[in-house]
């Protein structure tokens, strides 16, 4: 376990989470993807290269991976997706075609939560903001 997973786990009063060989092995794969990837694909693309990981627990190291900040998730078709990312706040513009994702830190997006939550009495405000579009690469393609 990094220092960091030590040091978030005892910011919330959690014992830090044990540091698998199966879980260092999704967190490989998944740091071996630009693109947000659901549990199936990553463990598909696990098994191709020889891993014998299970597909619970590739559900359960990514599950652990995005509660810890080492990896985003969102909700695509229903289905939870993942990716490897940095540990600060950003937001991510996303293909819609290919899946390319760009990670972006937007001022203007934190200034504007923070006045509309204040603009209705809220403190702490905390957001999520995905962007999806289409890349130039697939925009030329049609």
């Amino acid at each position: 376990m990094s220092s960091a997973d030590s040091t978030t786990a005892a910011q919330s009063g959690e014992a830090p989470r044990r540091t698998t060989k199966q879980r260092a092995a999704v967190r490989e794969a998944l740091g071996a993807s630009d693109e947000f990837v659901s549990a199936q694909a990553l463990h598909q693309s696990m098994r191709q290269s020889g891993s014998t990981v299970g597909l619970a627990t590739v559900y359960r190291a990514l599950a652990a991976l995005a509660e810890d900040g080492e990896a985003d998730a969102l909700q695509s078709g229903g289905e939870a997706l993942y990716r490897a990312c940095t540990r600060t706040h950003h937001h991510h513009l996303i293909c819609r075609s290919c899946g390319r994702t760009v990670e972006l830190e937007a001022a203007a997006v934190e200034r504007w939560a923070g006045q509309v939550a204040a603009a209705h009495g809220f403190v702490e405000p905390e957001h999520v903001v995905d962007i999806f579009g289409l890349c130039a690469v697939c925009a030329a393609a049609r």
